[in-house]
């Protein structure tokens, strides 16, 4: 076994208070720290005498190749270095933890990892969208909206004829052929809501259905980094607003956050 390690930790979503406290316990322990685009530098405040290193992409162009990334991580821990790969979201959620750690792990390093808060599941709830409720969906379906081939997966065929919440990451560029599925399934009343640099100060969302979802990404000029959510439950977002105005109108204290 080298001296080296490797944590693989979980950002979270993008707001910094989600990052778990192990997270951030084991940012306070690292040497060196490879961080993603969709982190927060905030973040790297809990690593104060590390390493920096970006090695995400932005607007499809890569700072380093998963190789190239590959090859740091071992290059560091082989100086005796704690190495943290600052991951958004959660790291074995399309993160690519998984084939880190096994990288390293081949290599001889000590691997870990730090589960983080999925934004498959976290972002529709800062908006108030449940991805199960009673009554509407029993299960749901988290799947990328593009494979390492650049195209759609297959399994976004399959989830649009489940009566299952289907939440589609990184599926903006597919918006289209993703809705077209959906109305071959007869779903064109289905709600959709995506939700663009969710948690975030900068986040934005737009609502409608299967059928008016594009115009309404269009107007909104809604992009990537978003989530696509479709199904029953996004409706449950407009319920807490009707029930927040009506307390209004009646002049109570509002308890409804949105």
């Amino acid at each position: 076994m080298r001296n080296g390690k490797l944590t693989v930790v979980g950002a979270g979503p993008g707001d910094v208070d989600l990052i778990t406290l192990k997270g951030v316990k084991a940012l306070q322990a690292a040497d060196v720290v490879l961080y993603d685009a969709l982190v927060s530098a905030a973040l790297l405040d809990y690593a104060p005498q590390a390493e920096k290193i970006f090695v995400g992409k932005r607007k499809g162009c890569y700072t380093y190749q998963q190789e190239q990334i590959n090859e740091l991580i071992v290059q560091r821990a082989d100086q005796g270095l704690h190495v943290v790969r600052l991951k958004g979201g959660d790291p074995f959620v399309f993160g690519r933890g998984a084939e880190e750690m096994e990288y390293a792990a081949e290599l001889g390093l000590e691997v870990a990892v730090v589960p983080g808060i999925s934004s498959s599941v976290s972002v529709p709830a800062s908006q108030n969208i449940p991805v199960t409720k009673r009554g509407s969906a029993e299960s749901f379906w988290v799947i990328t909206g593009t494979t390492k081939e650049h195209k759609l997966s297959n399994d976004v065929a399959l989830a649009a004829k489940s009566s299952a919440t289907v939440i589609i990451l990184m599926g903006m560029s597919k918006l289209g052929e993703i809705m077209e599925l959906f109305k071959q399934e007869g779903k064109e009343r289905t709600p959709v809501a995506i939700i663009q640099n969710g948690t975030t100060e900068h986040e934005k969302i737009g609502i409608g259905t299967v059928a008016s979802i594009e115009n309404k990404a269009k107007e909104q000029q809604l992009s990537n980094p978003a989530i696509i959510i479709i199904g029953e439950v996004v409706n449950h977002r407009q319920r807490l607003l009707d029930i927040q105005s009506e307390y209004q109108y009646k002049g109570k204290k509002s308890l409804v956050k949105v």
